[in-house]
């Protein structure tokens, strides 16, 4: 038993168990890639009776966005109240500290006497401590608390995870043609199945937590625990999961307070009601907190929603996506409920990057097949057409499956402006850390965390970053001249970005300004020279593509450059094709092993060796 446990106990005994009557149990049901398909949320095809009984009792949340269209930046914006973006967490399995002095909610919940538990999946990008949870395994339970100790529990159900979807055999219960197929998917028996067999895996989920509720019932429990009920992003299928817009992120979050407790609940609690309140999972840790008596850190960037400490409303949500596993993105998105705006400043990677885990689920093979075949149509294409449109803007009121792309409309010029002026003014408040290259990130918070990099100015001047960022993917030619002038900056983030810019730009824009890309593919820092490599490579002459691929070729190995400089220079080489067919010899032969941030890195430079050859590399990682 650990010290802080140890005087909890002894804190608890010695007020003979009446520290229990203060503070309410909480229990937080989740379960995995799961968006609100669900009775309560008006699916008609959905079986969810459990949560929808919970529903009829408590109260559901309209708008509730993850910040992440993945598990692991998502799980934690959640466990820290912080924007990953923000925390340098974005990546997935990124691993990063936080300054001395932050702490993840657990921490505060155990400092007020609460019994916390976890059962089981963490899957954060920050790095916990090991005594974090009092329990942390797949069979914690609140039930291991001491006697009248208050307690707090997560129970995660894996059912509706991804993986589930495309798990054969499956014996079926919904009908593959009830269901309705998104205007993004093409109508197929495989879609209809992957789509249907997501319906039974969601019940499933329901089941289980279902048997949650009866074991807090049979224990005598009910009027004591507050209850929550979430999904940790969208849907496990393609376009939704791994996509920033409200497909990927729109989740459904349910809440119970019993009457006991109702004080605590939010000031719109409606029995069987619903909150037209936002919600961002950022919002989370700060509400736990807060139901718990703990005022939530002035850190913290989420708003509690209930307890004593519960804050105004807000008027927009955020999400983010950056590197998924081996694929290298940049999107961020606002919505106000009902517009979405989506920012992609690597227009030159489509939504749809070979993410080998994606490609495991039929509907990605089958619709990528499709679009190969020239057989689907616009709304279908969209996910695998590069460039990506720099801005996108969907009404969700008239274009539910998000797939009219308004940004280009005159009529729609002041709501584009409006929230595209808000997603910057989030961007540069929470010190995006994004818009530095991965390498980067943590070569400039080396001794320190990314948190505090973000914070100072001087290591780290996001203003000029990120509008030279906004400049290089705006796709705008008459940004040309600054981007030369930018190519030369002190500060080799912006050299990055000024590089890729005249990459994006083509052909004409490579030859005018070769010589800016010349100096480049002898920068200094491995990932300006990789972006001058790939802009040669697609459209230099002859003897510039070949010292372009000889600089590809200097960069790929992990072992000599590390995972992200070899992740960047892999799908540079990837991107080139054909054009650096002569390449492919020798990356069939890199060690894909090397020394790793986290364990959980392996098989990332493996999967984009396989995907470059078409074979998976000769040494296993």
């Amino acid at each position: 038993m650990n010290l802080l446990r140890l005087a909890t106990v002894l804190l608890l005994t010695a007020l003979g168990g009446h520290a229990a009557q203060e503070r309410p149990n909480i229990v937080w049901l989740t379960s995995e890639d799961h968006g609100p398909e669900m009775g309560c949320y008006g699916d008609p095809l959905a079986r969810t009776p459990n949560i929808d009984a919970l529903a009829a009792q408590g109260m559901r949340y309209r708008l509730v966005w993850s910040t992440a269209p993945v598990c692991a930046p998502a799980r934690t914006a959640i466990i820290s109240g912080l924007y990953p973006l923000s925390s340098g967490g974005i990546h997935m399995r990124s691993m990063v500290s936080l300054p001395p002095g932050m702490h993840l909610y657990p921490h505060y919940l155990r400092a007020a006497g609460y019994y916390t538990t976890n059962n089981d999946k963490e899957d954060y990008n920050l790095r916990a401590p090991a005594d974090l949870w009092d329990e942390s395994s797949k069979t914690a339970h609140w039930r291991n608390r001491a006697p009248g100790q208050p307690f707090f529990a997560i129970f995660n159900s894996m059912k509706s995870h991804e993986s589930q979807i495309r798990k054969r055999p499956h014996v079926a219960v919904t009908d593959p043609a009830k269901v309705r197929v998104p205007a993004y998917h093409p109508d197929t028996p495989e879609v209809r199945q992957d789509w249907a067999q997501y319906y039974d895996k969601v019940s499933e989920a329901d089941a289980d937590a279902g048997a949650r509720l009866r074991e807090i019932e049979a224990a005598g429990l009910a009027e004591d625990t507050i209850i929550f009920y979430y999904g940790d992003h969208g849907s496990g299928m393609p376009r939704s999961k791994r996509r920033p817009s409200n497909s990927g992120l729109h989740v459904p979050l349910v809440v119970y307070f019993p009457e006991r407790w109702r004080h605590l609940a939010p000031a719109d609690y409606t029995p069987g009601g619903e909150s037209a309140r936002f919600v961002s999972f950022v919002d989370l840790a700060p509400t736990l907190l807060s139901l718990g008596g703990t005022p939530p850190p002035a850190w913290m960037q989420g708003q509690a929603f209930a307890g004593p400490h519960a804050a105004p409303g807000r008027a927009l949500l955020f999400g983010e996506r950056g590197r998924m596993d081996e694929r290298l993105d940049l999107v961020r998105s606002v919505t106000d409920g009902r517009y979405v705006y989506v920012r992609n400043y690597l227009p030159q990677v489509s939504q749809g990057q070979h993410v080998g885990y994606q490609f495991q689920t039929p509907t990605t093979r089958i619709w990528r097949a499709h679009f190969d075949q020239g057989k689907t149509n616009a709304a279908q294409s969209l996910f695998w057409q590069v460039p990506k449109a720099p801005e996108e803007l969907y009404d969700l009121t008239t274009d539910p499956d998000e797939v009219h792309n308004l940004a280009a409309r005159p009529e729609h010029r002041p709501v584009l402006e409006r929230l595209r002026e808000a997603l910057r003014s989030h961007l540069l408040e929470s010190r995006d850390l994004g818009f530095l290259p991965e390498r980067e990130l943590h070569a400039r918070a080396s001794g320190d965390t990314p948190y505090a990099l973000g914070r100072d100015a001087a290591r780290y001047p996001l203003e000029i970053i990120l509008e030279t960022a906004e400049l290089a993917s705006g796709l705008d030619p008459a940004a040309t001249p600054v981007l030369v002038k930018r190519a030369q900056h002190a500060d080799s983030a912006v050299r990055y970005w000024a590089i890729l810019g005249l990459r994006l730009r083509g052909a004409d824009t490579v030859r005018a300004e070769e010589g800016a890309l010349s100096r480049a593919l002898a920068d200094e820092s491995p990932d300006v020279r990789i972006v001058a490599a790939e802009a040669f490579g697609h459209f230099g002459t002859a003897e510039q593509r070949r010292a372009a691929l000889e600089v590809l070729r200097g960069l790929a190995s992990p072992q000599e450059n590390g995972v992200f400089v070899s992740l960047s220079a892999l799908q540079a080489i990837e991107a080139l094709g054909e054009r650096a067919a002569e390449l492919h010899p020798f990356v069939a032969g890199l060690d894909p092993r090397s020394p790793l941030p986290d364990p959980r890195f392996n098989g990332y430079v493996a999967s984009l060796i396989e995907s470059i050859t078409g074979k998976p590399p000769a040494r296993q990682p």
